[in-house]
């Protein structure tokens, strides 16, 4: 059996590009404070399940750049034969140093991070190169023109955005079209417990300009699972992360959590692949980045696709509990 067999894929958008319905986020665990060899066997295990779609930033570490040296590292030693199977992405605009030019939406700063992105994987271009956050104190056409450049000089095949709210979106998304470089995928947070691009029109905003959408977080940095609903484990995300934090884990989300959980041991699933379930229920979603820390979870959050669609009472019962 192919391992294109494993994963359905979806269009981004009305570009010409499939993506499959779980791709693998470098964002956290990918820095140098875990294990190479866990590292490693996580990314080969996932092209082996057919996840073709390795998404990455010039941030992600810690420190920043280093999840991109690591990936570079696996694909020279091996996966340089499959390149032209993988989908490589990265970004440029958060914060990466102190200094004006290691941040922000100018053609300095977008142009050079991608330059040193390309050092790090050892490729000749990445597949899509993002604006990382949007940059109010930039002109927006002086960062198109620096994704547009990033194209035609042969540095990046396709360009995104992550962050944006739906209005300067479509402004992007209109400046990219006239420049004759589609805007291919918004990349937004997305979950159970972070519903705003349905509720600000963002999915609307895509189908309307024909650009794809790759959520990040749905699993609510590790909220939409069962790790939380009787405490918080030692060594747990919530512990140790930046990005979740113990004063989040409240009794009112552990009732919420817990009534989730129940539907979820009523489907025969877990909570994080009833999670999962739901954010690819939209249409307009292409593809849920997820991350691991084992191969173990991997094939765990990808189980996700074996059970039934979400019936409307079912739906209704997670809306009930949000």
């Amino acid at each position: 059996m192919s391992r294109y067999d494993n994963l359905e894929y979806r269009r981004a958008g009305r570009s010409g590009l499939d993506l499959p319905v779980f791709s693998l986020g470098l964002w956290q665990k990918f820095g140098t404070d875990f294990s190479y060899d866990t590292q490693r066997a996580i990314v080969l295990h996932a092209f082996e399940l057919g996840i073709t779609h390795f998404d990455n930033a010039d941030r992600y570490g810690p420190p920043s750049r280093a999840a991109q040296q690591f990936f570079g590292k696996v694909l020279r030693r091996d996966l340089a034969g499959h390149r032209d199977e993988l989908i490589l992405t990265t970004k440029a605009g958060n914060p990466i140093g102190d200094g004006p030019y290691q941040q922000g939406g100018s053609r300095k700063s977008l142009l050079s991070s991608l330059d040193n992105s390309l050092r790090d994987l050892g490729v000749d271009y990445v597949d899509v190169f993002y604006h990382h956050r949007a940059d109010l104190s930039t002109p927006l056409e002086e960062t198109v023109g620096a994704l547009v450049s990033a194209v035609q000089r042969g540095k990046a095949l396709y360009v995104g955005v992550s962050n944006y709210d739906p209005a300067r979106t479509a402004e992007i998304a209109a400046l990219l079209r006239v420049a004759g470089v589609p805007l291919l995928v918004h990349q937004p947070r997305y979950s159970i417990l972070d519903r705003s691009i349905e509720e600000n029109g963002l999915l609307d905003t895509a189908t309307a300009d024909g650009f794809g959408v790759v959520v990040y977080s749905p699993l609510a940095q590790g909220l939409l699972t069962d790790k939380y609903l009787t405490g918080i484990p030692a060594g747990a995300r919530a512990r140790t992360s930046a990005f979740l934090k113990p004063e989040q884990i409240t009794d009112e989300y552990r009732r919420r959590a817990t009534i989730l959980n129940k539907l979820a041991a009523d489907r025969g699933q877990t909570l994080a692949q009833l999670a999962l379930q739901w954010v690819l229920r939209r249409p307009e979603i292409t593809s849920a980045l997820i991350g691991a820390s084992s191969t173990g979870q991997l094939d765990h959050n990808l189980g996700a696709l074996a059970f039934p669609a979400l019936t409307d009472d079912e739906l209704a019962i997670i809306d009930g509990a949000i």
